[in-house]
């Protein structure tokens, strides 16, 4: 896996590259927000209804395997405190 760094706004994110794909760091980019606590600043991220309904329709195209029904779930719960998704 080959690794760069773009700059943006004065952020250096790391980018990976392997074969045909590219992998943007979300840490990296969360860090412009808040550099100590980006953790919680991707957590909210992946709280956010736009967040999920977005991996939903990332996994409809990509993932043969994908089952909406369980993920419609995780959809309808999206927003609230007691969200969490785990990747």
């Amino acid at each position: 896996m080959a690794k760069q760094k773009i700059k943006v706004k004065g952020t250096e994110i790391v980018v990976f590259s392997q074969k045909t794909e590219d992998f943007i760091s979300l840490t990296d980019i969360a860090k412009h927000r808040d550099s100590e606590r980006s953790n919680y600043i991707i957590q909210n991220w992946m709280r956010n209804r736009s967040t999920i309904e977005f991996i939903g329709l990332w996994e409809q195209i990509h993932n043969p395997n994908f089952k909406g029904i369980e993920f419609d779930a995780f959809k309808n719960e999206a927003g609230s405190n007691s969200t969490a998704l785990y990747v």
